[in-house]
């Protein structure tokens, strides 16, 4: 009796692989040019937002020096106003209301030339049991009020642009994996049996598809709107 030999029919044809290689070679060309475009958007907003973190810290920290400079305007302001009041009590002490009384005008006309608003509207907020403006709850913060908001927008800022950056690194691993995946693309050609043709195409696409699945977890550049590339200005 003769024994039929049956020959194990390959998964896929030479043709259906020719077929496979040049769709996933476009594919993932595409894919590849997304990924290098959205990068690059990352990689704007990164530098514009280190530029503006930059700036405003930079202007966070003039405002704080210039509040500095306020409260030890102030500080010294008040040292002079309690040599004035000094002398006002001395001259009440002796009776001399007149001396006093000049002594007084002194004192709002030296304040307010010279004393800043916090300075004069926590004067205004003492009570009897402060012995000096700076002891009311919250005044020494007013002098650093603008610096803090800056900086901390400065901070906000940076962590965004660090964000971006991370963001950024993630697209660019994408990219290498789709490089590897043209690579191996390329490459199925080069084998001559089928078999292993298969599995190089195999391989490749799992890569193709797990960097896919990867990408599209990384969140899109801040603001972005693909629409709005299209609309008219």
């Amino acid at each position: 009796m003769a024994e039929e030999t049956k020959t194990k029919k390959p998964l896929f044809s030479e043709n259906t692989i020719e077929v496979l290689v040049a769709v996933f070679l476009g594919i993932t060309a595409l894919l590849t040019a997304w990924a290098s475009w959205i990068g690059s958007l990352h990689g704007g907003n990164q530098a514009t937002n280190y530029t503006k973190s930059n700036n405003l810290a930079s202007e966070g920290n003039s405002e704080y020096n210039a509040g500095l400079q306020t409260y030890l305007s102030d500080l010294m302001t008040w040292n002079t106003l309690m040599e004035y009041t000094f002398e006002q009590e001395i001259a009440e002490a002796e009776g001399d209301s007149g001396k006093s009384q000049l002594i007084q005008e002194k004192i709002d006309s030296y304040i307010e030339q010279n004393g800043s608003d916090t300075l004069i509207e926590a004067c205004g907020q003492m009570t009897d049991d402060m012995n000096s403006p700076f002891e009311v709850p919250g005044m020494l913060d007013k002098y650093y009020e603008t610096a803090n908001v800056l900086l901390e927008q400065s901070r906000e800022i940076l962590e965004e642009g660090q964000r971006d950056n991370s963001h950024g690194d993630a697209y660019n691993l994408v990219n290498v994996i789709y490089s590897v995946v043209l690579f191996m693309l390329g490459i199925v050609g080069v084998f001559k049996k089928l078999p292993n043709r298969t599995v190089v195409l195999f391989i490749a696409v799992i890569g193709l598809v797990l960097a896919t699945i990867y990408m599209f977890t990384i969140p899109m550049p801040t603001g972005f709107d693909f629409g709005s590339f299209f609309a008219a200005k």
